[in-house]
């Protein structure tokens, strides 16, 4: 099988962007770098777009909305089924291209990476088929209609996930869209847009320009031509892109930061609980906005906590991505790696107790852009590691005294995305989910749900992804009156 890169050099890909249903040349000479994080070499240089790349990209969306929106559900669903089954096709390529890229455990981009993006498409496509797209009020007709062209802006962490959680749900509407991936890991969407190709849509439909965020993505947000605006990303750039979008009135839809919390009450199983919160916590390397990184836990049953979170923690096995044996790779760049040894090294000197893990390399390698994993406990709400996203294998471990400390200290951040509650009483469980200002809330680790909608409180931005409420954030409302 060919690698990824060999794959996109064999087919001209590499160096072009896909716009308009056509494979074409960036209109400037700048460039990006792809770094393999687990060699900290770079392995393919890739064009980056500017404003000129924009405006034709998101001409060619204007010009394909007028037919796209028009087209039948059925239409559209037979498309996204299509799309499903080209993405399934290029399963193992797709996972080989995140494990080069972002540095992901090859079983883990086999297991989670690619199959829970693909679930997005086929959710997408459940939702549009069920939708009633009019509905009778009265004599009144209120329909959902495509909200127009809709930039969407992708992170590196989930690439291809964040890429399907968006564009099938906005495809799914009617709308067309221009897409601009991470320029730190670019490579999944060229191969996203070759089954965007291979599926059938309508040239306009689907537009791809790589960039970064101060060019491409501040070209799209501020364009006057764009409808609306999607970005998943750092709470600063949300703040950005809303910013850039202000002047032009579009829709603004943001999923941002968050600091998680997990908690766990004084009756849960704690094996179970704390065993599946380390693994949820240190899921992508911890490199996920919805990371149960709080562990917010009875201090009468502190000790034995700590004893499971650090045996769990010391069957992590970290190093080589391709390694089947490993667990957890590499982190996915150098400015989110010296991010964390930045954060530990403050944990180290607010003075939480550093249980395993620490700064430096993991199993002191001298190449690849290894963290140790690491747990800090007796850790006191207002530290600086209970506080800011640290996005990457780092967990705090907090007591509390009482159930009601415990709901404060979950609320007690900017942010609001995920989080979690263990027990074995359902009733107490489902109180304290309800009193804490989080978007998602996972109760005793239940299985995923790509039907559920997923966003922000508070800092952690606003709009929902995922399922039916993941459509309607592209449509708008309107209501006929005397329809009927």
């Amino acid at each position: 099988m060919m690698t990824p890169l060999e794959h996109l050099s064999r087919n001209g890909h590499l160096d072009k962007f896909f716009i308009d249903g056509q494979w074409v040349e960036p209109s400037g000479t700048a460039k990006g770098v792809v770094v393999n994080p687990s060699t900290e070499e770079v392995v393919a240089r890739f064009p980056l777009g500017n404003s000129l790349d924009v405006d034709v990209a998101v001409a060619a969306a204007r010009h394909a909305f007028a037919a796209w929106s028009r087209t039948t559900p059925e239409y559209r669903a037979g498309l996204l089924d299509r799309l499903q089954v080209m993405l399934e096709a290029r399963g193992e390529l797709m996972a080989q291209c995140l494990t080069l890229e972002m540095g992901a455990a090859i079983g883990y981009a086999r297991s989670a990476q690619v199959p829970l993006a693909i679930a997005h498409v086929k959710a997408a496509r459940d939702v549009l088929t069920a939708f009633p797209f009019v509905k009778q009020r009265g004599q009144t007709a209120i329909t959902h209609e495509p909200i127009g062209v809709c930039a969407l802006i992708t992170p590196w962490n989930w690439p291809l996930y964040q890429i399907t959680a968006k564009v099938s749900p906005a495809l799914a509407a009617g709308c067309t869209v221009v897409l601009k991936p991470s320029e730190l890991s670019p490579l999944n969407a060229l191969l996203f847009a070759e089954a965007i190709e291979e599926a059938g849509f309508p040239a306009g439909v689907f537009n791809l320009v790589q960039g970064d965020g101060a060019c491409v993505g501040a070209s799209l947000a501020s364009h006057p031509n764009v409808d609306m605006i999607s970005i998943t990303g750092s709470t600063r750039a949300g703040i950005a892109v809303a910013q850039a979008a202000a002047p032009t009135i579009k829709r603004v839809a943001q999923e941002l930061g968050g600091k998680s919390p997990n908690v766990i009450l004084p009756d849960a199983d704690l094996d179970r609980a704390v065993s599946l919160g380390i693994a949820a916590a240190f899921r992508n390397l911890g490199q996920s906005c919805s990371a149960p990184t709080r562990m917010i836990v009875p201090r009468e049953r502190l000790s034995e906590i700590e004893a499971i979170a650090k045996r769990v923690a010391a069957q992590i096995v970290v190093g080589d991505p391709l390694s089947e044996a490993t667990t957890h790779g590499a982190i996915a760049n150098r400015t989110q790696f010296d991010r964390i040894q930045t954060m530990i090294d403050v944990g180290i000197s607010e003075g939480a107790r550093l249980m395993i893990g620490g700064p430096g390399r993991a199993h002191d390698l001298n190449v690849g852009l290894y963290v140790k994993p690491t747990i800090f406990s007796d850790v006191r709400t207002h530290m600086r590691v209970a506080q800011e996203e640290v996005f990457g294998p780092v967990l705090c471990i907090i007591p509390y005294d009482t159930v009601e400390e415990a709901v404060t200290i979950a609320n007690d951040t900017v942010y609001g995305l995920g989080a979690h509650v263990q027990g074995e009483d359902l009733e107490v469980v489902r109180d304290v989910a309800s009193r804490i200002r989080s978007g998602q809330i996972h109760l005793n680790y239940p299985a995923w749900d790509p039907h559920a909608p997923f966003g922000g409180f508070k800092q952690s931005g606003n709009g929902r992804e995922y399922g039916l409420e993941g459509m309607l954030e592209y449509l708008e409302v309107k209501s006929i009156l005397g329809y009927f």
